[in-house]
């Protein structure tokens, strides 16, 4: 009933392209993003040309994107773009140039407020895609949507057509759509509640100021202890000088010292303290500055309880490079690590600027520093501020790397170490006495013998 082509039946071959047509006709059937996620990262990591991130990157807004690598929030975006779309709120450049507070702006660019600049940015994004046109109704009210931070936005419409995002206008809808999101713009910065307290809270005076103590308490010269402990007000300094409160051993206990600090805790100088190493690994080329202060020596935990005291300090912090040509001989000796970096602490709050007007006004500055009873002597040079003499001698390399009231970080080029003072032995000068001659003094001693037989020396005086 069925022919066959070269030995195979008609109707097998029926069947064969039968099968072969629905498997075809079922394969582009099948949706292409059942799962709703994004595919512009590759199996690799890399993220697609055409992503939104590249878009963001390479669109007119570009102070958002600087503040987003400024933020170290690229690998992060890369993840969340990789598991689903997103939605970002792009701010106009001129809100954050010239309409943002240049307090809070400059707050935002310390590195010691790393955290906060993240959450600020990870507000105005919303891990799913909401277009123009998924803005909800006028009479249904605002729609809730989660950020990257945690926190939440919220979508209103209104009758006269205007879109807002908590209270700020959408003023560019869908202005750049890609497959894995879409960026709109917006009129101002919009800023979480965490943040603005963090900035409040920096910028309480209570926090970094000093308020000088009533009355004047008396010193035991025996003891070096309070008599009678005089009520100190919050945020007052210290009654006794640092060197007091320091451990009397290189870093081996701490000394207990009176100040505003104690069992009330005003000031808690272990979170700054650990605050600023992170700051110096999260800037870059510091690590082994903080590998002594952790882990090769107990300094870290020693400043923080001297400035949980009250007591405020400048860390000038030599970079990598610097702290490289330390030699091992330098380093084994005991103690010998926290003596160089003792002399690297002064025990006052300094900045770029007050360092460099100082040395401006008064030529050399000779700052004291933790490592009795050696001072660290500072100069400009060059437009900047250079630490000791000669080859030993360092330039303010990173100004103001962490500044909080409290502590001050100041880079460096180089590993500073007091000027040795050699005393100079004086020899005694050796006095060249001359012989005199003994010739005619024996002469006469020989003559006066000879008469002294005969009984007649007592005639001359010189025998006499």
């Amino acid at each position: 009933m069925y022919s066959s082509f070269y030995g195979v039946s008609s109707s097998k071959i029926f069947f064969f392209f039968f099968f072969f047509f629905f498997v075809s006709f079922s394969i582009a059937a099948l949706p292409q993003n059942p799962s709703g996620k994004s595919f512009s990262s590759s199996a690799s990591g890399q993220i697609n040309s055409n992503s939104v991130l590249v878009a963001l990157l390479d669109s007119h807004y570009t102070e958002l994107a600087e503040l987003v690598e400024k933020a170290l929030l690229l690998q992060t975006l890369e993840e969340t773009v990789g598991n689903h779309n997103i939605t970002i709120f792009a701010p106009r450049n001129e809100a954050l140039e010239r309409q943002l507070d240049p307090e809070f702006k400059r707050f935002l660019l310390e590195p010691g407020n790393l955290k906060s600049l993240q959450s600020l940015l990870m507000f105005h994004i919303i891990p799913k895609r909401v277009g123009s046109h998924q803005w909800p109704d006028p009479k249904a009210g605002p729609v809730k949507h989660n950020t990257l931070c945690n926190d939440h936005l919220h979508l209103t419409s209104k009758p006269t057509g205007k879109k807002t995002v908590d209270s700020v206008e959408l003023i560019r809808p869908d202005d750049v759509i890609r497959p894995d999101g879409v960026i709109h713009g917006i009129q101002q910065l919009l800023v979480p509640r965490s943040v603005i307290e963090d900035f409040n809270k920096r910028r309480n005076l209570r926090s970094i100021s000093a308020v000088l103590p009533e009355g004047a308490p008396e010193v035991d010269p025996r003891t070096n202890r309070l008599k009678k402990p005089a009520p100190v007000p919050v945020g007052a300094p210290p009654v006794l000088p640092i060197y007091d409160a320091m451990a009397p051993g290189p870093s081996l206990a701490p000394a207990p010292a009176p100040g505003p600090g104690g069992p009330h805790h005003h000031f808690d100088g272990e979170s700054q303290v650990k605050d600023f190493i992170q700051t110096l690994l999260h800037y870059g080329g510091y690590n082994e500055m903080a590998d002594i202060l952790v882990n090769l020596t107990s300094l870290a935990t020693e400043m923080g309880r001297l400035v949980s005291e009250g007591y405020v300090i400048t860390v000038l912090s030599p970079n990598d490079e610097a702290m490289a040509k330390l030699t091992t001989d330098q380093l084994s000796e005991p103690g010998a690590p926290e003596q160089i970096i003792y002399y690297h602490i002064i025990p006052e709050y300094q900045t770029e600027e007050s360092m460099y007007n100082a040395v401006r006004r008064f030529g050399k500055v000779r700052y004291d520093t933790l490592r009795l009873p050696h001072k660290v002597v500072a100069q400009e040079a060059d437009g900047s501020v250079k630490f000791g003499h000669g080859e030993g001698s360092a330039y303010l390399f990173d100004p103001d790397i962490y500044t909080d009231g409290r502590i001050s970080v100041q880079g460096i080029d180089g590993v500073l170490f007091p000027e040795e003072e050699t005393e100079i032995a004086k020899k005694p000068s050796v006095v060249k006495v001359a012989s005199k001659p003994r010739r005619g003094k024996l002469l006469l001693e020989v003559g006066c013998w000879m008469l002294g037989t005969l009984g007649q020396d007592s005639r001359f005086r010189s025998c006499q």
